[in-house]
C-alpha cells in the first residue's frame, strides 16, 4: 500500500473508510480516485472518534507523508 503525500492537498483530504481494526485502531481510507491511504492509532485518536465503519466518509489531515488526523467529514478539525 502506498501513502499519498500531502502535497497538492493543502494537508487535508477526504475519503471513504475501507477498513478499520478496533483492537489496533488502525485502518485504510480510499480517496475518491481509489488510492488507499493507511492511518495509524495516533491519527485515529487525534480525531476524537470511538469507532469507524467501512463506507463512512472521513476527512484526513496530512503531515508530510503521514496521516495525522482522521475524523468524520462533518466534525470540526480539533487541530485548528
Amino acid at each position: 500500500m502506498r501513502v499519498v503525500p500531502g502535497g497538492g492537498h493543502n494537508g487535508a483530504m477526504q475519503g471513504t473508510v475501507y477498513s478499520f481494526e478496533t483492537d489496533s485502531r488502525e485502518g485504510v481510507v480510499l480517496l475518491d480516485d481509489g488510492s488507499p491511504v493507511p492511518f495509524d492509532a495516533a491519527a485515529f485518536d487525534a480525531g476524537g472518534l470511538r469507532f469507524l465503519r467501512p463506507g463512512q466518509r472521513v476527512r484526513m489531515r496530512m503531515d508530510g507523508d503521514r496521516v495525522s488526523l482522521v475524523t468524520l467529514h462533518t466534525f470540526a478539525d480539533p487541530m485548528r
